[in-house]
């Protein structure tokens, strides 16, 4: 196992800053968390190796392991040979750039998906999920801590809801749904940000909105790369014969096939939108650029007869007509003020101001 992730390693198949396994070398700390449960009883408690894992290969119970930090790759090949996980499938683990799918080894299903959030920064974080699902377990391996099943452990906790009378597979349903509805949220967020920049772009359009509209159409992007996949994970996960997915469950799939679908569609919304803002944006720049040169032009063009009129009397030769005149001064602003205040009302008239 080890030999593949250096191998995938070299070949870019692993990110910039994967650790390798290299003897006895101290690798990335991480955590194993194990929810076990029935309908009658619940166990939540922190494992320090994944050998003590073993014990739930064959219980009666369903047992949600949890393994975050993914980059040890020691752990993961510890974890592989507990549950019997095939190289390649411990590989795709490792490797956080996989697209969302769903493999069917037999004895267990294999998911990869993608969990999204903002974080405190308001920047938008793509996280990958592994997931393996068998008949009385399922393990998730997640690249770093935090992630958007809070409410799911709640539930079990608390008894609430069918995922403590049910199998492993529904309680995949429902993490791939927690992830899905998390979507809408980020979608929802989204969709707030546009009716601002919209909003902005109507009463105050400045250079600046175009660099907030190519984030949030940047971050639609992710999404989308990461929602497309997912739909034909929960239609090959309803789809799928596997003895893992029991009949009732699949009902529950279909509705998360429904989800993805109305993801996708306020994505191309959205997108659409957002391309819509760009137009109106530099539409409403160059409309503001047009309202800044007719008033230069109208300036000008009052300028021009008084200008006119200075440029004659301003030249200096000795018999200029009215020079001698007593109050000539008096008379050349009277007359500028006239021109001035005829052209204005004249632009008036004409509805040009």
């Amino acid at each position: 196992m080890v030999e593949i992730l250096r191998k995938s390693r070299k070949t870019g198949g692993l990110p910039p800053g994967t650790v390798i396994y290299t003897g006895d070398k101290k690798t990335t700390e991480v955590k194993i968390q194990v929810i076990d449960y029935d309908e009658a009883t619940i166990e939540e408690h922190e494992v320090k190796t994944p050998e003590e894992c073993e014990k739930f290969l064959k219980s009666n119970t369903v047992s949600w392991i949890n393994v975050t930090g993914i980059h040890n790759t020691e752990l993961i090949e510890r974890v592989g040979k507990v549950f019997n996980l095939h190289p390649l499938v411990l590989e795709d683990i490792a490797n956080t750039n996989q697209r969302p799918k769903i493999e069917d080894y037999g004895d267990y299903l294999f998911i990869v998906c993608k969990m999204i959030f903002y974080d405190k920064n308001d920047e938008l974080k793509v996280v990958q999920m592994s997931m393996v699902i068998s008949d009385n377990f399922l393990i998730t391996f997640e690249e770093t801590e935090g992630d958007v099943f809070d409410i799911l452990r709640s539930r079990i906790r608390n008894g609430k809801g069918k995922v403590r009378k049910l199998k492993s597979d529904y309680l995949a349903y429902y993490l791939l749904d927690s992830i899905v509805d998390n979507y809408f949220i980020s979608l929802e967020k989204i969709g707030e940000e546009i009716e601002d920049i919209e909003e902005d772009v109507i009463k105050h359009p400045r250079q600046a909105i175009i660099g907030e509209i190519q984030k949030l159409r940047r971050d639609l992007i992710y999404i989308r790369k990461s929602v497309w996949p997912m739909r034909d994970v929960a239609i090959g996960l309803e789809r799928d014969e596997s003895k893992i997915i029991n009949k009732g469950t699949k009902v529950y799939l279909r509705d998360l096939y429904d989800h993805t679908i109305q993801i996708i569609d306020v994505i191309e919304t959205y997108r659409d939108v957002l391309s819509g803002l760009i137009d109106m944006h530099l539409s409403s720049m160059s409309n503001k650029m047009n309202e800044i040169m007719k008033l230069l032009t109208i300036i000008s063009t009052i300028f021009i007869p008084m200008t006119f009129l200075a440029s004659i009397y301003g030249m200096n030769w000795p018999h200029i007509p009215e020079f001698d005149l007593t109050y000539g001064y008096y008379y050349v602003w009277i007359a500028f003020i006239l021109i001035s205040g005829s052209m204005l009302y004249y632009f008036r008239r004409k509805k040009w101001i």
